[in-house]
């Protein structure tokens, strides 16, 4: 007897898509705030191995001011992402 709550093949395929769009926004939005904090804290002459402590302490304000941000703006967009 089959189950009359399973999806059906077409709705397996849109949450398959939703799943995939999903995942391309997070992956997008991860080498967006990647890029724009890597550029604005990070010395162009690379002078040790490692991050110093003005550039991790400004890379952990600057993520965080980033996901505020995406966040409110999803929020006025009616975006009903959660969150990561």
């Amino acid at each position: 007897m089959a189950n009359s709550n399973a999806p059906s093949a077409f709705e397996r395929e849109q949450i398959i898509g939703m799943m995939e769009k999903e995942m391309e926004y997070r992956v997008d939005m991860f080498n967006k705030l990647t890029h724009t904090c890597f550029n604005k804290c990070v010395e162009q002459k690379y002078k040790d191995s490692e991050l110093n402590m003005g550039e991790n302490s400004c890379i952990d304000r600057c993520v965080s001011k980033y996901w505020q941000v995406t966040n409110l703006v999803g929020q006025l967009l009616g975006n009903n992402r959660p969150p990561m």
